[in-house]
């Protein structure tokens, strides 16, 4: 899209540091340059790195019948300008500042190209270090790569499909490079290990006719699902917060990205399937921590029974039923008798209990606290006391009724469990910072390759180089700002050098009733030291892109 000329004001981007030198201001105007890899030289300003961004930008302006350029706010003015070689905007050498008829005749060449060009102001992105695929260190990122904001009338292309965008659509370049990973799938990292223990203690301990494995297992089952799956099966209403904009990705209005993979629940039980664990990747907007990544790795399990099967071996089992109508407590649903429901928990627990002892060994202190999903009745965690803390580990309960039966399966009750692969694998391994998992330091990933799966393995960390913190505050909209927004902007552009950010201060003005938000943000890489003079390029880069994308006001 073409941004329209403006007359008056010099624009922002020549309006930094580097000021803006007097004369006669006509009108700026923002071309992108070709790609044909020339550029001009751009003095000393700030290194080397300064020549390699004159290809990405031009702007140009007449200033007493001579031709200035600049490439960005932080990028001082060239002394002096050459004749064109083409209406390209790439400039050769030969021969002193043209007369204001030459320039105006080059200016108004230029603007024949506008009509064809995207106006608008970017640097390139490029790698920051080896192995970490991220915005360059310095540089302005486009637009395209993150999305607060939807791009009606795109397309998102996604594991071989085409989605259109809408208002919905909220997906960053960051996040969609991570798609199709599957860390849980790659052999001997530390997530496979963890679904490989759980894998063999479910074919160990249960097993149907012939001995056959009772749980089939599913974990290459695509992240991309309808609304529908992901909430409206689940029995979640359509009021319910976690369907918020801020909190998922959207690929559009009715596609989005797993936040759980009880998004497959209701199709499994609908083809059928009494007992199944699914392992896949998951999706979630969220604050950023050591603890918190918008990908992270979830194990479900599901098991319904029979009449017959809940109740066989006990005495005058026949006699007793699944089903009643009743009225709903807090200990079961309006739909279950009360000996279906104790015995349906029981097994559930019984089962949990089992294989939390298998992964940390005995001696393991549990508790259960009551907790609420919409999709289960009575809910549960549960929490283990490991190292003289409590941590909550799973979450499960005995299914809803309405889910069961609306997937084909009336005559049966059932339990479901969730469990994240990263907490396990954080507190039996020791892994101090969940940004590890996507790393691929060999210092990291030899650790894991251990000739059996029930090895103890203790992380040691082989380094751990200084944090460099900045802050940053600025003015909120008045309307459609959320966190997680800023959140996601600041994963996109500063990728996984930030380690963590924090709100440290709200101020509401006494006149304006204005909301200021303050957040340090702590830049932290994990295989090498990072200079201010970097982060401060990249903290730049996350000021100017809060204000154009947000729509905030800088303090800064």
């Amino acid at each position: 899209m073409t941004r329209p000329l403006r007359q008056g004001r010099p624009p922002r981007c020549l309006r930094g540091r580097a000021g803006f030198p007097g004369g006669l201001y006509f009108t700026a105007v923002c071309l992108w340059a070709p790609s044909a890899g020339r550029f001009l030289s751009a003095g000393t300003g700030r290194g080397g790195a300064q020549r390699r961004w004159v290809r990405d930008s031009l702007v140009l302006r007449l200033r007493s019948g001579r031709l200035a350029r600049a490439s960005g706010a932080r990028t001082p003015f060239l002394s002096k300008w050459q004749r064109p070689a083409c209406c390209g905007g790439i400039f050769k050498g030969g021969g002193a500042a043209e007369s204001v008829k030459g320039v105006s005749t080059m200016v108004c060449s230029a603007l024949r190209r506008v009509a064809h060009m995207h106006v608008f102001l970017v640097r390139k992105a490029s790698s920051v270090s080896k192995g970490h695929h991220r915005q360059a260190l310095g540089s302005r990122p486009a637009a395209s790569e993150f999305a607060a904001r939807g791009a009606p009338g795109g397309v998102v292309e996604l594991l071989g499909k085409s989605y259109p965008q809408d208002g919905y659509s909220n997906l960053s370049q960051k996040v969609l490079s991570r798609v199709g990973r599957n860390l849980h799938n790659q052999q001997h990292h530390p997530l496979w290990l963890i679904k490989e223990r759980v894998k063999e203690h479910f074919y160990e301990q249960y097993v149907g006719r012939f001995r056959a494995p009772l749980f089939s297992v599913y974990e290459d089952l695509s992240p991309v699902v309808t609304t529908w799956q992901n909430f409206d099966s689940l029995l979640i209403p359509a009021d319910h917060p976690s369907r918020k904009k801020g909190d998922n990705y959207y690929l559009n209005g009715t596609h989005m990205l797993r936040a759980h993979t009880s998004a497959h629940q209701w199709d499994l039980l609908h083809a059928g399937l009494d007992a199944f664990l699914v392992v896949g990747d998951v999706y979630r907007r969220d604050q950023i921590d050591s603890q918190h990544y918008p990908v992270f790795h979830q194990l479900e399990g599901v098991r319904l029974f029979s009449k017959h099967e809940l109740f066989a071996g006990m005495k005058d089992g026949e006699s007793l039923q699944l089903f009643e109508q009743s009225s709903r407590s807090a200990y079961k649903q309006e739909t279950h008798t009360m000996e279906a429901m104790k015995l349906i928990e029981f097994d559930l627990k019984q089962t949990l209990t089992k294989l939390v002892i298998h992964i940390f060994g005995d001696g393991l202190d549990i508790r259960w606290v009551d907790c609420y999903f919409p999709f289960t009745h009575p809910s549960f965690e549960m929490e283990i006391n490991f190292h003289g803390e409590w941590l909550e580990v799973l979450g499960c309960g005995v299914m809803e009724q309405q889910l069961v039966n609306s997937a084909g399966a009336q005559d049966r009750i059932g339990w479901a469990f969730g469990l994240g692969l990263e907490r396990l694998a954080m507190i039996l391994y020791d892994i101090p910072d969940i940004r590890l998992f996507w790393s691929e330091d060999e210092r990291f990933l030899k650790q894991f390759r251990v000739s059996d799966i029930n090895q103890n393995v203790k992380f040691q960390p082989f380094s751990k180089y200084p944090a460099v913190i900045n802050d940053i505050s600025f003015w909120l909209p008045s309307e459609n700002y959320t966190e997680n927004d800023f959140y996601d902007l600041v994963r996109t552009i500063g990728g996984d050098l930030v380690e963590k950010v924090d709100l440290i201060d709200k101020f509401e003005h006494p006149k304006t009733h204005k909301t200021s938000h303050c957040y340090r943000i702590t830049y932290r890489h994990m295989e090498r030291t990072l200079s201010q003079r970097e982060v401060g390029r990249v903290h730049e880069a996350v000021q100017e892109a809060v204000e154009r994308l947000l729509g905030v006001e800088g303090r800064f």
